[in-house]
């Protein structure tokens, strides 16, 4: 069966219940081609014959053309477009014609790094083309890295090893870092929020030991679609750049269906389970044949939907149930380049994965893609749908609606999605949490100046201050060089999270370390009697000592999962900007969250029955944070009050569908921000929302919301009164997430506040 009689068939069996909400025609497209400027290296120019790589899409030409001229490049189309090519053969044309030059590669992950040096040697095999390339990762054995450092003439390698392995011993690295012509930074949509404001300053410092090494390379930036690509590169980097953005490549037609599971009680619009539904579509089209890849937003549905799906086909057709493989993060590296080569070579016909298969990683030509819920932002959703249909061929995909404010905002406004432009990518290299170890990293590797102010920008002269008076740094002969008790302080820094800390999971009956989790996950992931899923088994959390940081397991068959009860206090440190809008005054302002993990539910992992609950004693979680608030007009309380409507209920209501709908406007996951209601905040004595940013120093997404907060309004509104429900559901105003069980809520009231603040009803 083929992808275009697939939805007729999905229509005709028993399960479907009507729930295509809407299909997205998007047509074939033809190619468009562009000319060099001048002519390539002969050996280069016959391996892209070779290799059918040529004539060049128009983009790949230009940005090319920009390059050699002299100029920084980000190169901005959708998947599948070829722009690997676009630093591809810049950086090979300029190491043929200029011996010597080097370029460092960055993805953000190793699969990347390892699937492109599998490319660099396709595309010049047919020439034999002389080229010493090599992975530089925490995979990379050590006998192997000396040869790397000594002759590799592009070297691929991810921002943590820049920042732990290459930065602070860049002495070692002095062969590349003098030679460097080019840095490659593919995918550079993903550093955004903590992670991107870390790349930031990890980049600055790698431009300042070039700097020290004489050389000033030239960047080649790549990301997926983005509403401020130059914007983001050039806060990335602190340089300009110029973009590409006018896609020549050709592709097949693509429907993209909308898909909603099915309402099982109207009244409280409660649907069935997106993870069923997922099931039900993927089992299907490996029944069928079609080569697909489903995505879920967790390592824990990651692992349930490929269990489903191999009870499914076992019972059905149990040769397929070999034929389908989760990957996700976590996984040995071994295990994962088995499962991307298995793809790739067509064995398995299916796989299972979080985002960690979002990107460029090539693993051949799929048909079809499911995406259970939305990924969070119009970039990551078209990113994932983009897997399926890489060739001129046509493909499927689905996006599956969570039973969530946001996921059903866009199931009912398909329009919203496909007639929006992409979101804004924040970062926040200035925040102070983040600035503050890099500059310690800095003047390990090469004391601080008065110079590197324009570097690290406007906030380096207050971090530098604030070190010496914390006795890290000191000033020496105009320089800032690290304390004596300073040492590898890079090996501190975690990256990807604003905790250095990671806790340890254990299974006690063979003492195997099993995975780490980010210290701001562990209360909520590896508690006292938490089920944690590691590759598809099942262990309970029996102890968690936090003088080791370590959590103690032991495998299981409990047919539950666990969720957290948790309460959060907020508390206004520095009221900053305010506006008014209408008669409402909107503030933003530095606050401090304590969080403090309760308890935890037992739920059914079919049903989601509450089976359980029990208590824990966990000490309190506080951090700085940045957060936007609004008060609510005094006379809503009293309209409330005539109607006999819930005031503290309609506030909590508000703040949990606002929350959930802010990814809507910004480039961020609902867990990225947190929210408070209450009908009398101690600080303001007046009824407050808050919504802040769920990361110490704050990255950026507080801000945006208060810029377009009168839009986050508007879209809640609608959310909320569309609803089919009649008491509120967590397709509105119920959220997964709430350490109060969602109580109180009233949906009746949460409209009648939000009419308020749009300015009368709509």
């Amino acid at each position: 069966m083929n992808t275009s009689t697939f939805l007729p068939h999905l229509r005709n069996l028993p399960a479907y219940k009507d729930q295509i909400v809407h299909i997205e025609h998007i047509p074939p497209r033809e190619a468009t081609f562009g000319e060099l400027e001048e002519p390539l290296h002969p050996a280069l120019h016959a391996s892209l014959e070779s290799n059918r790589l040529l004539p060049l899409y128009s983009h790949q030409a230009s940005a090319i053309n920009a390059v050699r001229s002299g100029r920084n490049v980000v190169v901005v189309t959708p998947a599948a477009s070829g722009k690997t090519l676009c630093y591809n053969i810049s950086v090979l044309d300029a190491i043929l014609t200029h011996r010597g030059s080097r370029a460092l590669y960055l993805f953000p992950t190793k699969a990347l790094a390892q699937d492109q040096l599998r490319s660099l040697r396709e595309l010049t095999a047919p020439q034999r083309i002389k080229l010493n390339c090599a992975t530089f990762d925490g995979d990379t054995p050590h006998w192997e890295r000396t040869e790397i450092k000594r002759s590799a003439e592009i070297v691929l390698s991810n921002p943590d090893m820049v920042h732990l392995g290459i930065l602070p011993n860049h002495r070692s690295w002095s062969g590349l870092l003098s030679r460097l012509k080019y840095i490659v930074v593919d995918e550079a949509h993903i550093y955004r929020g903590v992670f991107g404001s870390h790349v930031a300053n990890v980049l600055r410092r790698l431009k300042r030991l070039c700097t020290f090494y004489g050389v000033s390379p030239q960047l080649i930036c790549c990301s997926a679609t983005i509403a401020n690509p130059k914007e983001h590169v050039e806060s990335l980097t602190g340089l300009p750049f110029e973009v590409f953005a006018e896609d020549g490549s050709p592709h097949g037609g693509k429907d993209f269906v909308f898909w909603n599971p099915p309402l099982l009680d109207e009244a409280k619009s409660a649907r069935r389970s997106a993870n069923s539904e997922a099931t039900f579509i993927l089992t299907e089209l490996v029944q069928q044949g079609i080569r697909s890849l489903a995505f879920a937003r967790s390592r824990r549905l990651t692992e349930l939907i490929y269990l489903y799906v191999q009870d499914q086909l076992s019972q059905r057709e149990p040769e397929l149930a070999k034929m389908v493989k989760p990957y996700r993060a976590g996984y040995l590296a071994e295990d994962r380049r088995q499962i991307e080569r298995e793809l790739f070579e067509g064995q398995l016909l299916a796989a299972v994965a979080t985002t960690a298969l979002e990107l460029g990683v090539d693993i051949g030509g799929l048909d079809a893609t499911v995406l259970t819920g939305y990924p969070g932002s119009i970039a990551s959703t078209w990113q994932q749908a983009g897997r399926s249909g890489r060739s001129r061929e046509s493909s499927l995909s689905f996006l599956i609606g969570l039973d969530n404010p946001l996921d059903q905002y866009l199931m009912r406004h398909p329009d919203f999605f496909f007639g929006r432009s992409h979101e804004n990518a924040l970062i926040d290299p200035d925040n102070l949490h983040i600035l503050k170890p890099h500059l310690i990293c800095a003047a390990w590797e090469l004391p601080l100046s008065d110079s590197d102010e324009q570097l690290f920008g406007d906030s380096c002269s207050q971090a530098e201050a604030e070190l010496e008076e914390e006795g890290i740094l000191r000033k020496h002969r105009g320089r800032w060089h690290p304390s004596p008790r300073v040492v590898y302080p890079a090996q501190e820094i975690n990256i990807r999270s604003t905790s250095s800390q990671n806790y340890q999971l254990v299974d006690v009956t063979s003492g195997r370390l099993l995975e780490t989790v980010e210290e701001a996950n562990a209360f909520f992931q590896i508690h006292p009697g938490a089920v944690y899923l590691h590759q598809g088994e099942s262990y309970l959390v029996t102890e968690l000592d936090l003088k080791t940081r370590t959590a103690y397991a032991v495998p299981t068959d409990a047919p539950y999962y666990t969720q957290t009860k948790d309460i959060t206090d907020i508390s206004i440190v520095t009221a900053g900007l305010e506006k008014a809008t209408g008669n409402i005054m909107v503030h933003l302002g530095e606050v401090e969250v304590t969080t403090t993990v309760l308890g935890f539910k037992k739920k059914r992992i079919f049903t989601e029955e509450v089976i359980g609950e029990e208590p824990l004693d966990l000490p309190p979680h506080s951090f700085p944070t940045v957060a936007l608030w609004f008060e609510i007009p005094p006379q809503v309380e009293e309209r409330l009050a005539a109607q006999r409507l819930d005031f503290a209920g309609g506030l909590h209501a508000a703040e949990h569908a606002a929350i959930a709908l802010l990814p809507l406007f910004a480039l961020c996951d609902r867990n990225d921000i947190g929210g408070v209601s209450t009908p009398l905040h101690p600080d303001t004595g007046k009824a407050q929302i808050f919504i802040y940013d769920a990361y110490p120093g704050g990255i950026g997404i507080a801000e945006k919301g208060f810029e377009l907060i009168t839009e986050l309004w508007q879209a809640t509104l609608k959310a909320i009164s569309e609803c089919p429900c009649q008491e509120g559901c967590p397709g509105c105003i119920q959220s997964p997430k709430c350490g109060n069980n969602n109580e109180p809520l009233d949906k009746k009231a949460a409209i009648v506040i939000l009419e308020e603040l749009v300015g009368g009803k709509k």
